[in-house]
């Protein structure tokens, strides 16, 4: 049966069965190809992210935290003229350019002048070569005019302390920067650093400077001399640790109830009376050792006149 069903086979049902299987396989690959798809639809995005997007996607993440960073920490705008101190520190825009500077819009109404001295430390010979319209730049307020409405700028960082703002006996926060011999110099913010002696380092004897402070060290110093002509700051570690005079005294006096006119009369001629006193004693002192220098001289004359004599009849 088997052997006449195969041979009883014709070549038109032999096409048939072929034709279905070539148009089977074609179908179902469609539909595999169609699950693939909605399988990868269907994953996570985070998924279906490339490495090379992530990394271009944290690139920009961490751009625009420092932007962010950049913005928080940036000088904080101004908003009118009277609130504007010496050394402010501002972000301005260059609004004109002029042969002797340029103007500054800061955002207080008032465009700033910003004279060609103040562009740098280094000589400016011409301020377009440094500054264009439109630029924006960071400046220092260094004089406010409220009654005339007139503000100058500059775009040199103003120093921590100016000559005339050190004062002795203030205190002053710096670090060492140098150590010699002889002392340390400490960057208190001034235009030269201050000097600490080595024997206003500590109380104690310091035989090297290096035993007691090392360069990058902080430390908190008194200033105790200023000389601006030859710009030398003298500063002592020393005297911060001296003790402040108080005037425990004359707050016990101010606390005792006022002494009445007979009182007071009384004591000065005790205070008199113990002067008094205390003149005689010295005096009376001075008069006995006068008495027995003489004594002393009259007793050796009178040795010596005998000697003498002595001697004669001899």
């Amino acid at each position: 049966m088997t052997t006449d069903n195969a041979e009883n086979t014709t070549p038109a049902a032999l096409d048939t069965v072929s034709t279905d299987a070539e148009i089977e396989t074609p179908v179902q690959s469609v539909a595999e190809s169609a699950e693939s798809v909605t399988a990868e639809l269907n994953q996570p995005a985070a998924a279906q992210v490339p490495a090379e997007t992530e990394a271009v996607i944290a690139e920009v993440s961490t751009e625009t935290a420092a932007e962010e960073v950049a913005a928080e920490t940036a000088a904080p705008a101004a908003s009118a003229l009277a609130d504007l101190k010496p050394k402010q520190e501002l972000r301005g825009t260059v609004k004109n350019i002029e042969l002797f500077g340029a103007f500054v819009d800061v955002g207080v109404g008032v465009d700033g002048l910003l004279h060609i001295s103040q562009i740098s430390t280094e000589a400016v010979k011409n301020v377009g070569d440094v500054l264009k319209t439109g630029d924006e730049i960071t400046v220092w307020v260094r004089k406010v005019d409220t009654a005339q409405g007139r503000l100058d700028l500059t775009m040199i960082k103003p120093l921590g302390l100016a000559w005339n703002e050190i004062r002795d006996g203030m205190v002053v926060t710096g670090k060492v920067v140098k150590i010699e011999r002889f002392g340390v110099f400490v960057e208190i913010g001034a235009e030269r650093p201050g000097m600490i002696h080595v024997s206003e380092l500590a109380g104690d004897y310091v035989e090297k400077p290096e035993d007691v402070v090392k360069v990058g060290d902080e430390v908190t110093a008194k200033v105790i001399k200023v000389n601006r002509k030859r710009k030398q700051i003298d500063l002592s570690r020393k005297a911060m640790a001296e003790p402040t005079v108080t005037a425990e005294a004359d707050d016990e006096e101010d606390d005792a109830p006022a002494m009445t006119a007979m009182e007071l009369a009384l004591r000065n001629a005790m205070r008199g009376t113990e002067m008094g006193d205390s003149f005689a004693a010295s005096k009376k002192g001075r008069e006995n050792k006068k008495q027995a220098l003489n004594d002393k001289r009259r007793k050796e004359q009178e040795e010596l006149l005998n000697r003498t004599l002595q001697n004669r009849v001899k």
